[in-house]
């Protein structure tokens, strides 16, 4: 059984996955933002293309991502704030990551360890080309809207995610007995270095941490003055959410952000504060730019069934702590609700909680709701790193 386990290639986990949607380098934030909104995917793949290079994607390369938390965020600069639609022109180049190593092309015939050493290290989406197509279209670079993902030479190609690979390993968890049900206090794998934002203070405050959440694949805690963990700023959240979202940023506390991005879309008195505060500081672009009665959340729950409408979720005392008679692992119709475990939670407990709601890292709290740190995938899968290459050794 190990032995077929590790003969996995990275093909084995593209079964089914959809062709990327993409953007020529040359782009707008503005093509951006109308790709994701026309589009299934949360994330857009940047691509350039040289066409006196040859190389195994034809001189086409993926050289980043963009999802719409990058766009909230650069509308949320002090100079965009002002004048949306001006920032909306800027090329996607600016949204761009310049740490080295997050998105790499790997060939579909990389194993399963080669991926895991790749995500350890500090990738987050592996460019896996799926297929060859007959059909011949125009360069990347010469799309000015969409592009199709199909590049020169015919070849199609798919994101594989840190997720992806936990859920793979997920299905063949017996292999790493006794190791996945350790607890991950005992791995080791708690990360203390934690973003947080108080309740009270300007969401504002928060943009720095929530574009750093978003680079570490994490999440921003929102906690009260003794350090409890009341809610979260999350970029999965936030991924969901439209442009908007920037103005509530702009004029709302981080609290009163938590029930703006919260399930169902904002409610309508804090809907008004936003529009209020936007023409009191004379920051009326964002409203002629966007519709600030838009809902803050197209859909509420994308990846949930209407069966799970009805597993009830974490509840907190009038202190903001969290009740412990309830699930930690319920978040099912509350978008800004953490997920949360305790030190002693197993592995795989945590796998399956994070794997259920599509999240990359969980919050680990104490008794008394406080926030030990969080854990993430990339600490999971450094764990089954250390496991499989002792299967090989």
């Amino acid at each position: 059984m190990a032995a077929r386990l590790l003969a996995h290639e990275v093909s084995d986990m593209c079964l089914g996955k959809p062709p990327l949607t993409s953007l020529p380098i040359s782009a707008t934030i503005r093509h951006a933002l109308d790709a994701l909104k026309s589009s299934q995917d949360t994330h857009i793949s940047i691509w350039t293309c040289d066409l006196h290079h040859h190389s195994t994607t034809d001189g086409c390369r993926c050289v980043g991502k963009i999802c719409m938390v990058d766009i909230i965020c650069y509308l949320c600069r002090e100079d965009n704030i002002s004048s949306p639609s001006v920032a909306l022109k800027s090329p996607v180049s600016v949204l761009l990551s310049h740490v080295p190593g997050v998105i790499e092309h790997v060939d579909p015939s990389y194993s399963l360890l080669e991926a895991i050493d790749l995500i350890v290290n500090g990738a987050q989406n592996l460019v896996v080309p799926i297929k060859n197509t007959a059909s011949k279209r125009k360069q990347l670079r010469q799309q000015p809207s969409i592009a199709p993902t199909t590049h020169a030479g015919g070849r199609e190609f798919c994101w594989l995610t840190q997720e992806d690979v936990i859920r793979f390993l997920l299905s063949s968890i017996g292999l790493f007995s006794p190791t996945a049900a350790y607890s991950i206090e005992s791995l080791g794998i708690i990360t203390p270095e934690i973003l947080t934002v108080n309740y009270h203070s300007p969401a504002s405050k928060a943009v720095d941490a929530i574009a750093t959440s978003l680079a570490g694949q994490t999440s921003v805690a929102v906690v009260d003055d003794d350090g409890v963990l009341i809610g979260e700023i999350s970029p999965f959240t936030l991924t969901y959410c439209d442009e908007m979202v920037a103005a509530a940023i702009t004029t709302l506390t981080a609290g009163d952000l938590l029930a703006y991005i919260d399930c169902g879309g904002p409610p309508e008195d804090i809907t008004r504060i936003v529009e209020a505060r936007l023409k009191e500081r004379n920051l009326t672009g964002m409203l002629d730019e966007f519709s600030i009665y838009s809902s803050g959340i197209p859909y509420c729950n994308s990846t949930s069934s209407s069966d799970e409408e009805t597993i009830p979720s974490p509840t907190t005392t009038r202190s903001g702590r969290y009740n412990r008679s309830d699930s930690f692992s319920a978040r099912i119709m509350r978008r800004a609700e953490p997920i949360v475990c305790n030190p002693g939670s197993s592995l795989v407990a945590v796998m399956i909680q994070a794997i259920a709601l599509r999240v990359n890292y969980v919050w680990v709290i104490e008794e008394d709701g406080s926030v030990v740190g969080i854990v993430k995938f990339s600490g999971m899968l450094k764990v089954f790193q250390e496991h499989l290459e002792s299967m090989v050794n």
